[in-house]
């Protein structure tokens, strides 16, 4: 069974919130939605949960038009940014809450209930009210809540993005074992994001927003390593790829007077001319052999440094795997690891990735 959206466009205001979005998705499989704040993706989940109807387009599910169907006759579960429970009721009647509107049985809401609060680690918090519970424990309510709904969509809007790190990582791999363990084949589940490691670590399919458009749909390694594009390699990093104008001739990239470097073999077969060439922070380290760039700043997150750079007009973020104390103001020479180089045609579009075999 595929949900299928057609060309939907939604444009308040003549402001395009949806701009002819098209996108197929198959049930059984998780799709994330990657984009930065303001990219559509909140817009997207409430058309797609009837909240929402665009000014044009069309939302099929199963062959059947699915766009003129009321919200209560679709059965779509959705968890938002802001976790909605219901403060007055315990844990085991915000998660059946759903089931007794449906009017199920004792029986079958007493084991349905069990089964979605064992599987988001809440077992034994039946009779709490949601007061006594913490942020992350709310958060885990609201999705026992949408689970046991069985529905055909589960849409989970940005669920972490409030919060704290830790804890964002754990309800992460949680997700990630309840979404991987069999229990939602039935189900499309679609989550969006703000986040590419989050992303990264969800897997499954990726659909990349930007501006109300898609930019790309496809498993969340292609989008890795094969941005469709610049925006695409910006949005789909962290931080995000650095991009840098230059020309391939012969077998030199120049990007100016004082940046040369060989071209690596993946790219040999690239036509000589101007590129923007893409790298990753990760791929760019401190090296006597290197290139002098002037350090704009210096953050220490953790155990890793990030260093902004600057080369005349360019300007670069390398990550180092360590604590450095660097200084701004301070000229470092800095190395590009080139067998992990990008090429962008002049439109933006991918021209080759690092990840192609070589000629």
């Amino acid at each position: 069974m595929d949900l299928v959206a057609e060309n939907l466009v939604f444009r308040p205001e003549n402001e395009y919130h949806l701009n002819n979005v098209s996108f197929t998705m198959t049930r059984g499989k998780l799709y994330t939605i990657l984009g930065r704040t303001l990219a559509g993706k909140t817009t997207l989940l409430k058309t797609i949960a009837g909240l929402i109807a665009p000014d044009s387009g069309s939302i099929t599910y199963s062959g059947k038009e699915f766009g003129s169907l009321p919200v209560w006759k679709r059965n779509v579960a959705m968890v938002y940014q802001q976790f909605i429970n219901y403060p007055h009721l315990t844990v085991f009647d915000n998660v059946a809450f759903p089931l007794k509107q449906r009017k199920v049985s004792t029986a079958t809401i007493q084991q349905k209930v069990s089964q979605a609060l064992q599987q988001v680690g809440l077992q034994g918090f039946e009779e709490r009210k949601i007061q006594a519970l913490s942020g992350g424990q709310q958060q885990r309510v609201a999705l026992a809540r949408s689970l046991v709904k069985e529905a055909e969509l589960l849409l989970l809007d940005e669920p972490l993005v409030n919060l704290d790190y830790k804890l964002r990582e754990q309800l992460r791999d949680e997700f990630r074992g309840i979404f991987n363990s069999g229990l939602m084949d039935q189900s499309i589940l679609i989550y969006s994001s703000t986040d590419p490691v989050e992303t990264m670590q969800l897997g499954g399919d990726v659909v990349v927003m930007d501006e109300g458009s898609v930019l790309q749909q496809a498993k969340a390694q292609d989008v890795f390593e094969h941005p469709a594009d610049t925006r695409v390699a910006l949005i789909a990093n962290d931080p995000a790829m650095n991009l840098i104008a230059g020309e391939k001739t012969g077998g030199m990239i120049v990007i100016n007077q004082a940046i040369r470097m060989d071209v690596p073999r993946h790219l040999k077969s690239l036509m000589d001319g101007r590129y923007t060439f893409g790298i990753r922070a990760a791929d760019i380290s401190i090296d006597k052999e290197g290139d002098l760039w002037e350090v704009e700043l210096s953050e220490i997150s953790g155990s890793e440094t990030f260093i902004h750079l600057r080369n005349g007009e360019h300007s670069i973020v390398g990550l180092l795997e360590m604590v450095k104390d660097i200084q701004i103001g301070e000229k470092i020479s800095v190395q590009f690891d080139t067998q992990w180089l990008y090429a962008f045609d002049q439109k933006g579009d991918l021209a080759a990735s690092p990840f192609q075999k070589a000629d």
